[in-house]
């Protein structure tokens, strides 16, 4: 049966009593994510937020649906930046207290465990980590089909093929290069990781207000585009054929 934490809360309902009492397979699922996004929503999306995630773990912790693992997560990064960022806290160095904690710990351990009587297990019980040779093959294959996509997007943006996609990827750098002069680096992505743990949650519990007010400002923003796709760019595709034409001549 069809787990309800694999769909949106609004949504779970409705796939829980499509799916009740019934085997479904893969695609049924995605027909069945297909018949219930009747409205129009953000990107277009068509699958439950929680499927648009990658579903499992990871879109779990995201939206919060494992709580305490998401207070960890949460944890974990809030102590890195703070011990990076505003302690100034230098990651050699930090590596090496870390590591000199550790064997000190483990030597005391060791020494002591016969006067305690407390169960340690030796160098050579230390169980070996071993890594399947398919994985490092999948992942090396995942990262080279990223790296052409990034590539194929890259080129088509930046050989003009796409006049909307050109300005909006030239915004956005633009953005990120003011941003950037006003956080380091590691502030930028504890930023980011706070932003990809909250948008998504607060998304979720306002799906209908926002995709309803996205769509609008779509609409507007297609308006606005046309606007100037006639006042200016096609003037300067004009002027540009032009001149073309009479350096010919």
């Amino acid at each position: 049966m069809l787990d309800p934490v694999d769909v949106d809360i609004a949504d779970s309902d409705f796939l829980k009593n499509q799916c009740d009492g019934y085997e479904s397979s893969d695609s049924e699922i995605d027909s069945y994510c297909m018949a219930y996004a009747v409205k129009n929503r953000l990107f277009g999306r068509q699958k439950p937020l929680h499927v648009v995630l990658g579903g499992g773990l990871c879109a779990d912790i995201i939206l919060w649906r494992n709580k305490q693992i998401s207070v960890y997560v949460c944890m974990a990064a809030t102590t890195t930046w703070i011990l990076f960022e505003k302690l100034g806290y230098h990651f050699l160095t930090f590596v090496c207290h870390a590591t000199m904690i550790l064997m000190v710990t483990l030597f005391l351990w060791s020494n002591l465990a016969s006067y305690i009587n407390i169960f340690l297990r030796t160098a050579s019980d230390i169980p070996e980590i071993t890594v399947p040779k398919d994985l490092f093959m999948s992942t090396a294959v995942c990262l080279t089909s990223a790296y052409n996509c990034v590539l194929r997007t890259f080129g088509h943006v930046a050989f003009g093929k796409d006049t909307r996609a050109f300005l909006s990827a030239v915004a956005v750098l633009w953005v990120l290069s003011i941003v950037g002069r006003w956080y380091s680096f590691l502030s930028f992505l504890y930023g980011a990781f706070w932003i990809s743990m909250t948008v998504p949650l607060l998304y979720e519990c306002l799906e209908d207000t926002v995709d309803s007010f996205a769509e609008k400002a779509q609409i507007e923003i297609k308006k606005q585009y046309a606007v100037l796709d006639e006042m200016v760019l096609q003037n300067l595709k004009k002027k540009v054929m032009s001149y073309k034409s009479s350096k010919q001549q």
